[in-house]
C-alpha cells in the first residue's frame, strides 16, 4: 500500500554505469547494476528510484554538445580530464522514448522494472513535453507537430532558430525554450497549439506509462496554453488534465511529478500532477532566513503533501557546495522531516560538490565528507520511519523567550504524532545562539514527567509535564542546531530500558531511549 509521504533517490544513470564499467573493466548497461546495489538502495528505505537520461538521445545533438562553448566550459569545470567520448548528448534532447541501445534497450529497462519490482520499489523515468532532438523522427513523418520559424524570424533571432532537412525540403524551425531565455540549441520546439501535436505526445506518454510507475515531467508548466501563448504567441489546450486522467484510467497509480516553477505549482496540481516541484522551500532555506520557510510551510495540507521537497537535483548545484555543513544539516532537516515527497539525489549523502550536466556520462572523482556521510546516516532512517511515512505532521509557534528578545523567529519547529508515538524537531536555523518558549500540541501534559531523547545524539532530557503545559518548553539553542526528540512519559521510556534488550522493530522512534 502506498504510504502518505514517500521518498525518491534520484540516479544518474549514465554516469552511474559508467562508474560500473570502470570496475567490470567493459561496457555496463542496466542488467549489470548489481543486485547488491538495489538491496541496498532498498534497505535505506526509499520507495521510488528516479532513473535519469535512459532515453535515446541522438548524434546531431552530441554534436551540438561537443561543440557549444558555454557548455563546454562547464564540462571541463566539471572534468579537467574532460573526453570527447564523456559528452553524449542531454538526456533531455530525447530522439525517440526507446531506451538507449548502450543501456541495454527496452528489455533490459524491463528487467530492471521486475528488479525493483521484487523488492517492491517504483521506477520514475523523465518525460520532455516541450521539445524534441533535433533528429527526432518526427521531423521527418510529422513536420507539423512542431513551431515552424520564418526567414524574419531567423534573421531576427537566429539563436531561437534552425534549418532542418524535412519531407524534402528545407524549413526553419524553432529551438524548444521558455520565455525568459533564448532556445536550447539541441532542441525543437512542439507546437501545442497543434491538436495532432498533443495527440502525438499523449500517445507517447501512454506507451511509457507502460514502462514504469511514474513519470517526472520536464518543465511541465511550459505547455501551459497561458505559457505557450506567452512564448510563441500561439493558442493551445490544455494539455495536462486530458492526459493524467487518459493515463490513470488505465494505470490508477501511476504517479505524475512536474518540474515547475513561477509559483504554478498549485495550478498544476489542480490539473491532476501527483506532486510538484518545491523550488519556493529550497530558495528560502539557500537564503537562510527562518520566518518565510516558516511561513511556507504553513500552508494547506492538501498542498503540502504535494510537494516534491529537495536540497539538490540534476539541475540545481550540490547542496554541499551551498549550504556549509552546519546549515546543511539544518535545512536537510527542514526539507526531509516535512510532509511530502522527500527528493533525494545521488551523490548528496556523502557531500559531493560538483553538479554532473546531463550532456556528460562520467562524474569527477570527490572525496567523502564523513561527518556528513554520518548525518545522514542518523537522518534517512528518521525519513523512512512508519512515524513520518504516516503521520500527523504540525507546525508549532514560538514564545519570546523573554520580553526584548527577538530570537524566537530563528526556530523552525513542528511535531509528528502517530497512535501512540510522538517526535518534535526544533531546529535553530540562524548563525546565532537562539532561545524561545515552544507551546506543546500533546494532550495530557499535566501531572507527569516526560522524557525527551535527541534521536541524533541520544541526549535526553527530562522536562515536568506541568511546566510543558503552562509555559511551553524552553529552548536554547546553538546555530543551526538540530534536534529531533522522541517524546513520551518518563515511566514509560523507564519501562522501555528495563525490559528492551534489542531493537524491538524497524520503527527507530520506538527503539532509542535514554538509558
Amino acid at each position: 500500500m502506498k504510504a502518505k509521504y514517500e521518498s525518491l533517490y534520484q540516479i544518474n544513470t549514465r554516469v552511474w554505469l559508467t562508474s560500473l564499467a570502470e570496475k567490470l573493466k567493459g561496457p555496463a548497461a542496466l542488467d549489470d547494476i548489481p543486485e547488491s546495489a538495489l538491496d541496498a538502495l532498498k534497505a535505506q528505505g526509499f520507495d521510488w528510484l528516479y532513473f535519469l537520461s535512459v532515453w535515446q538521445t541522438g548524434a546531431r545533438g552530441r554534436e551540438i554538445s561537443r561543440r557549444q562553448p558555454g557548455w563546454l566550459r562547464e564540462f571541463h569545470e566539471t572534468l579537467p580530464d574532460l573526453r570527447e567520448e564523456d559528452i553524449q548528448g542531454s538526456g533531455f534532447a530525447v530522439k525517440n522514448y526507446v531506451t538507449a541501445d548502450a543501456l541495454g534497450g527496452d528489455e533490459a529497462l524491463k528487467r530492471l522494472r521486475e528488479r525493483l519490482q521484487t523488492r517492491g520499489l517504483k521506477l520514475m523515468l523523465d518525460f520532455v513535453p516541450n521539445h524534441t532532438a533535433l533528429d527526432h523522427p518526427f521531423v521527418e513523418s510529422h513536420p507539423e507537430y512542431y513551431v515552424e520559424g520564418t526567414e524574419e524570424d531567423i534573421n531576427r533571432a537566429p539563436q531561437n532558430f534552425i534549418r532542418l532537412k524535412s519531407g524534402g525540403r528545407e524549413r526553419i524551425f524553432a529551438h524548444g525554450r521558455d520565455p525568459y531565455f533564448d532556445g536550447w540549441p539541441d532542441t525543437l520546439q512542439l507546437n501545442y497549439g497543434s491538436k495532432a501535436s498533443q495527440k502525438a505526445m499523449r500517445s507517447e506518454i501512454m506507451r511509457i506509462a507502460g514502462q514504469c510507475d511514474g513519470l517526472r515531467c520536464d518543465m511541465a508548466m511550459l505547455v501551459l496554453p497561458e505559457i505557450f501563448q506567452r512564448t510563441w504567441g500561439l493558442q493551445a489546450d490544455e494539455f495536462w488534465s486530458e492526459t493524467i486522467a487518459t493515463v490513470k484510467k488505465t494505470y490508477p497509480d501511476f504517479c505524475f511529478m512536474a518540474e515547475v516553477y513561477w509559483d504554478m505549482e498549485w495550478r498544476l496540481q489542480e490539473l491532476g500532477f501527483d506532486y510538484t516541484y518545491d523550488k519556493r522551500l529550497y530558495d528560502r532555506l539557500r537564503d537562510r532566513q527562518a520566518e518565510p520557510v516558516y511561513l511556507h510551510l504553513k500552508a494547506e495540507p492538501a498542498y503540502q503533501n504535494k510537494m516534491a521537497r529537495f536540497m539538490e537535483n540534476h539541475d540545481e548545484p550540490r547542496a554541499a557546495a551551498v549550504f556549509d555543513l552546519p546549515c546543511h544539516k539544518a535545512a536537510a532537516a527542514v526539507t526531509y522531516l516535512s510532509p511530502g515527497l522527500r527528493f533525494f539525489h545521488q551523490g548528496q549523502f556523502e557531500g559531493k560538490q560538483k553538479r554532473i550536466s546531463p550532456h556528460l556520462v562520467r562524474g569527477p572523482r570527490e572525496a567523502k565528507d564523513q561527518e556528513l556521510a554520518s548525518f545522514y546516516d542518523k537522518l534517512l532512517p528518521l525519513v523512512t520511519s512508519d512515524l513520518l511515512k504516516e503521520g500527523k505532521f504540525t507546525l508549532l509557534e514560538t514564545k519570546r523567550a523573554w520580553s526584548d528578545n527577538y530570537t524566537n523567529v530563528c526556530f523552525l519547529a513542528f511535531t509528528w504524532q502517530r497512535q501512540e508515538s510522538r517526535s518534535l524537531v526544533v531546529i535553530n536555523y540562524a548563525d546565532h545562539d537562539s532561545q524561545c518558549y515552544l507551546p506543546l500540541p500533546f494532550d495530557n501534559l499535566s501531572g507527569a514527567d516526560f522524557q525527551l531523547t535527541d534521536l541524533l545524539s541520544t541526549a535526553c532530557y527530562r522536562r515536568a509535564g506541568n511546566d510543558l503545559a503552562n509555559q511551553g518548553l524552553y529552548l536554547d539553542m546553538e546555530p543551526w542546531q538540530v534536534q529531533i526528540f522522541q517524546f513520551e512519559k518518563a515511566s514509560a521510556a523507564a519501562n522501555k530500558v528495563d525490559k528492551t534488550t534489542g531493537p524491538a522493530d524497524s520503527n527507530v522512534f520506538n527503539n532509542l531511549s535514554c538509558s
